[in-house]
């Protein structure tokens, strides 16, 4: 399931650099439509009459653009700062949170300045030692989809594999990971997937590889020896969950029968706030998400906003049957946080 871009936006500046001229001589060739920009901070030209068409037409553009700024967002509580290579994800995911902070055109944006980010991640690691620092590389995106054109995440578990300080996490729904299997990681890089229960990837994830995909790319990821961790969520409720998501686990399991390392596991249930809510209806009216605030319980965040969680006899009752699951099929897995 490759990321097949329709459209590709050049920042000018990104020109200047060997990875945006080699892009733009490989789609050059690629018949796909060109254009040079000013800004990637300012897109025009990606056609839409309806939310769901400039949703999907933004879901297929590109933008290879430079990273300016020297600051790093910090990426509390999972790391210290977000490592800033890829912007959003060619997954149509109903309920991912990004549809509320990426704007009506999600594009997915690549940087092409891949060595001036990591010099200045050396810096961040330089300043706080003798602490290590640890740097999330999927804050706001998916980087497996565009790593066969950029190369950027192999250059970045690479530079870590050589920081005594450094850590390095990302997280992926996709399954594009053999050109990252040989690398000098050192075991500095913690390699997490996204899985969930066959029910939530068929209903709410489009576009992105079956379940027993991702198991089978899991199973490459830790033989290569790299730290491994899975992210469960969002997890939902419905008529025969607990069964599935056993299911689920079970076949994790399977996969994973050899593998001597210990796993990490984040577990996150479904939540929403009202914005999210009707951006999601305006894109998918026909949705089959559990977006019913009666049945919720509000919790106030800190910037002022709502979200609308599981009860908490519904939160308790999921936590013990994860809990459970978990001891059963991974009895020396460490379970990072439930939320």
């Amino acid at each position: 399931m490759q990321f097949k871009p329709k459209r590709v936006f050049f920042e000018e500046k990104a020109l200047d650099y060997e990875l945006g001229q080699n892009l733009y001589n490989y789609f050059k060739n690629d018949q796909v439509e060109l254009k040079i920009i000013k800004s990637h901070n300012r897109i025009s030209g990606i056609p839409g009459k309806t939310p769901q068409q400039s949703y999907n037409e933004a879901k297929r553009t590109l933008v290879v653009g430079v990273r300016k700024g020297d600051n790093f967002q910090t990426c509390k509580p999972s790391a210290h700062f977000q490592l800033p290579l890829v912007t959003s994800c060619p997954g149509k995911c109903e309920y991912c949170y990004l549809q509320t902070t990426l704007g009506k055109k999600p594009y997915i944006r690549v940087y092409v300045n891949v060595e001036e980010i990591l010099q200045r991640a050396e810096e961040y690691i330089q300043e706080r030692k003798p602490e290590i620092t640890i740097f999330e590389g999927a804050a706001t995106s998916d980087p497996i989809p565009v790593e066969y054109l950029t190369g950027s995440l192999a250059r970045t578990i690479n530079f870590f594999g050589q920081q005594e300080l450094g850590l390095f996490r990302f997280v992926t729904k996709f399954t594009d990971v053999d050109s990252l299997l040989n690398l000098k990681h050192q075991g500095k890089t913690t390699f997490r997937f996204s899985i969930n229960s066959s029910y939530v990837i068929n209903n709410f994830e489009h576009g992105t590889p079956a379940l027993i995909d991702r198991l089978e790319a899991a199973a490459k990821v830790a033989h290569a020896g790299y730290p491994l961790g899975f992210i469960i969520g969002p997890i939902l409720e419905y008529s025969n969950w607990e069964e599935e998501y056993s299911k689920m686990l079970n076949s994790l399991h399977n996969y994973l029968t050899d593998i001597p390392k210990k796993i990490t596991f984040e577990l996150i249930t479904h939540r929403f706030t009202s914005r999210a809510k009707n951006n999601i209806l305006s894109l998918f009216p026909e949705s089959k998400l559990p977006l019913n605030e009666e049945e919720r319980q509000l919790k106030y965040g800190q910037f002022g906003y709502t979200k609308y969680l599981y009860p908490k006899d519904k939160l308790a009752q999921m936590q013990v049957f994860f809990n459970d699951q978990l001891k059963k099929y991974f009895p020396q897995a460490d379970i990072a946080y439930f939320v």
